[in-house]
């Protein structure tokens, strides 16, 4: 059985995981290509590049929002610093190189993992964008005409976040809103999460337990600590790590790709490996690598 584990002893966000699995032996033109179906490739671009974080070689992936100077990125997912009003996902523990990474309703001022992590309303600071509905995003990729676990995965994890800014706002699923910003960022990071996992060949999915940093956050409802409120929720049922880092680590969009896919959170499983990638995230931190390590065996 071809498995894949997610080592997120630095969090995860949705660039990170774009990155990671990049970096892992993924194709991230015949990416692009697939991301074509949803017709909305006029709203950004794609950029992947290597870099260096404290001493190892990682794939910084993000999405590159037109119309807007911020490169988001995303997942922002990174885990942000972002304003984002997460309700995300973002992607966002973003610092990124991008910049943001988030993931949703963080409003956070992505620094963002990630995660893109974007997340739903994202109020970022560009509020000329219009709305996307949860089932707006449902509707774009059920037209899409991916192939069916593709489109599963995607509509699961989009659940899982539509579901936990829901029940944290007191709305139900089909009232929630994503940003158009952090929309876009999740809509790439979580349908890109489940191109690569289906173009890699990948049967089974474990991970660490995760890390969610430490310290606050500002989302559009004002100062919040880490984990956001929407992280948190979307975590319910998984083992989160303690970390002293003051940061967001983990971003919406991170956590409910991981919580989604890994069926066990558990230490390194015994496997033969094939391939080791590593995802960048937007902040550098001094002690050690801000990247998501994916391990890929049988």
């Amino acid at each position: 059985m071809r498995t894949l584990y997610f080592d997120c002893f630095s969090g995860i966000s949705g660039d990170m995981v774009i990155g990671a699995l990049i970096d892992a032996g993924a194709d991230p033109n015949r990416l692009a290509e697939e991301l074509k179906k949803l017709h909305i490739e006029d709203e950004y671009k794609l950029t992947w590049k290597r870099l260096v974080k404290n001493g190892i070689t990682s794939t910084k992936f993000d999405v590159v929002l037109m119309n807007n100077v911020q490169s988001h990125l995303h997942d922002h997912e990174d885990a942000h610093d972002h304003e984002h009003e997460h309700h995300h996902d973002h992607e966002h523990a973003h610092d990124h190189d991008h910049d943001h990474d988030h993931d949703h309703e963080h409003q956070h001022k992505h620094e963002h993992h990630h995660d893109h992590e974007h997340d739903l309303h994202h109020e970022h600071e560009h509020h000329h964008h219009e709305h996307r509905a949860y089932k707006d995003i449902v509707g774009l990729i059920e037209k899409a005409g991916f192939d069916d676990p593709v489109k599963i995965t995607a509509l699961n994890i989009f659940k899982k976040i539509g579901e936990a800014e829901g029940h944290i706002h007191g709305i139900p699923l089909e009232k929630v809103y994503f940003h158009e910003v952090g929309a876009v960022d999740s809509i790439i990071d979580i349908i890109g999460a489940a191109i690569l996992i289906h173009q890699l060949e990948i049967d089974i999915i474990k991970s660490s337990p995760i890390p969610v940093g430490t310290g606050r956050i500002h989302i559009d409802h004002g100062v919040y600590p880490v984990p956001a409120p929407a992280t948190l929720e979307i975590l319910k049922g998984v083992p989160i790590d303690q970390s002293d880092i003051k940061f967001e680590l983990t971003t919406p969009t991170g956590a409910a790709i991981v919580s989604v896919l890994a069926e066990e959170f558990c230490s390194i499983p015994s496997m033969k490996i094939n391939s080791i990638g590593y995802g960048a995230g937007t902040k550098t931190f001094k002690n050690h690598p801000n990247v998501l390590r994916v391990i890929i065996g049988e």
